[in-house]
């Protein structure tokens, strides 16, 4: 052999040599990077899975929230329907009572001022009555003040359960 083809020989076996240990490093690189990236994606889906954790614990919590508001403002329907329906049926019963004149409504008169004294100036039957002269009112205006009455306080009702209603979702 010549010492050209020696040295062709050598520097390719240079080459060879140089060209294995750069494969070599380059596969020693890939499994350390790799390493890390499993690392990296590892540690990344535990944080994931923490951050779906919080968010559930939360849902929940604000669910139990939200079910507990519905069960209050239920309650306080239920009560409002109720009071409703007993000032309704109390209205009914006292419309019956005016209508069938077993209660009559009736206002109270002014005084005479001139004798300052409450007893009647007539003497009535059977009785001796010292107190304030009262007229009794037509059926029909008793009518009418009924409804007048039953109206605003069917409003009270109303305006309580919408208060109560605004308080517990302001809470």
């Amino acid at each position: 052999m010549t010492s050209v083809q020696k040295l062709a020989g050598l520097v390719v076996l240079i080459l060879v040599l140089m060209a294995s240990a750069a494969g070599v490093t380059w596969q020693v690189q890939d499994w350390r990077m790799g390493n890390k990236l499993a690392q990296q994606a590892v540690l990344h889906g535990d944080d994931l899975a923490a951050i779906s954790n919080a968010a559930t614990a939360q849902a929940r919590a604000e669910q139990g929230k939200r079910l507990a508001l519905e069960q209050q403002l239920a309650g306080q329907d239920q009560q409002h329907t109720k009071e409703l329906s007993d000032a309704q049926r109390k209205q009914a019963r006292m419309r019956d009572q005016l209508a069938t004149a077993d209660v009559r409504l009736s206002v109270l008169l002014a005084e005479d001022s001139a004798s300052g004294c409450n007893v009647p100036t007539t003497p009535g039957t059977a009785g001796v009555v010292h107190a304030a002269r009262r007229a009794q009112l037509d059926p029909a205006h008793s009518q009418r003040i009924i409804r007048i009455t039953d109206d605003g306080d069917n409003a009270i009702i109303a305006l309580r359960a919408c208060q109560a209603y605004v308080r517990a979702i302001a809470r």
